[in-house]
């Protein structure tokens, strides 16, 4: 039983070491070298998800140590030497009750938090601002329809980065939204399936030709986040980044005005912008 007593302090010293080192190597935002763990989390929804990951952690962990000291008290204690008259029992009324009820008990204790997870998820609030995200093979382009404006936002390339840039995830036009504000993303694909994911944000949805999905998010924290096309899309799939920068008001009122001189759709769009644009 000692063996059993260090085994199981071994375990439970790991998973603490574990559930220790996911905390402190997670950060906002990117994903860093050895990381362990998810992305900390900008939105309520991802706190949400985080805690509900912890959560389930602890369970299967209790339980995957209980499996095992059952195993390794049936090879103690009922091997052929220990016991060499087996018993021939074939029925216990109460065990029997007990593996029946106590998995119920457990599965039921995740099935609430999880289904009001999910109902916070796909529950859509009151948009402050709508953003569309159209996946392409093999890059993004972002609408803002209340503005009236679009652009495409395309991985930059390895030879092209400037210091701090990371390679695979930045783009040459990030997404830009307010913080503290609630923001609906529509997302369809033109060509292919794509998903639309941002770990930070707690998001992921996938991005169908011929149907919009939704989601949203409100991000709590100014910042930049990234994310990645998250559904197989072809040969450049590792190489459609989504970036996404979150500003206070001030900041993105500015970055609106610029945004609709720059990428106008529609007849207001200034002639000079406009000639450029021809020239290219």
């Amino acid at each position: 039983m000692l063996v059993l007593k260090r085994l199981v302090a071994f375990i439970i010293v790991g998973v603490t070491s574990l559930s220790t080192g996911a905390a402190f190597a997670a950060t906002a935002g990117r994903p860093e070298p050895w990381q362990l763990g998810l992305q900390k989390g900008v939105t309520p929804v991802m706190d949400d998800i985080i805690w509900f990951h912890d959560f389930l952690l602890w369970v299967i962990t209790a339980i995957t140590l209980f499996v095992l000291a059952l195993l390794v008290i049936v090879v103690v204690k009922f091997n052929a030497r220990a016991n060499p008259t087996p018993s021939r029992t074939t029925h216990n009324t109460a065990i029997e009750v007990l593996w029946t009820v106590v998995p119920v008990l457990i599965l039921v204790t995740i099935a609430i938090p999880s289904f009001r997870l999910l109902f916070f998820q796909l529950n859509m609030p009151k948009a402050d601002v709508t953003v569309k995200a159209t996946g392409k093979q093999w890059f993004w382009t972002y609408s803002y329809p209340d503005d009236k404006f679009e652009f495409d936002s395309l991985m930059v390339q390895e030879k092209d980065l400037k210091q701090g840039q990371l390679r695979l995830l930045t783009v040459d036009n990030e997404m830009v939204v307010p913080v503290n504000k609630v923001v609906h993303v529509l997302t369809i694909g033109a060509d292919v399936i794509h998903a639309f994911a941002v770990p930070s944000f707690g998001i992921k949805i996938d991005s169908i030709p011929g149907r919009i999905n939704e989601t949203w998010f409100k991000a709590e924290r100014e910042g930049t986040y990234y994310g990645q096309c998250s559904e197989l899309c072809g040969k450049d799939h590792a190489f459609m980044p989504i970036v996404v920068r979150v500003v206070n008001d001030r900041e993105y009122t500015a970055w609106i005005e610029q945004a609709k001189k720059k990428f106008a759709t529609d007849g207001s769009r200034p002639a000079a912008v406009a000639a450029a644009d021809g020239t290219r």
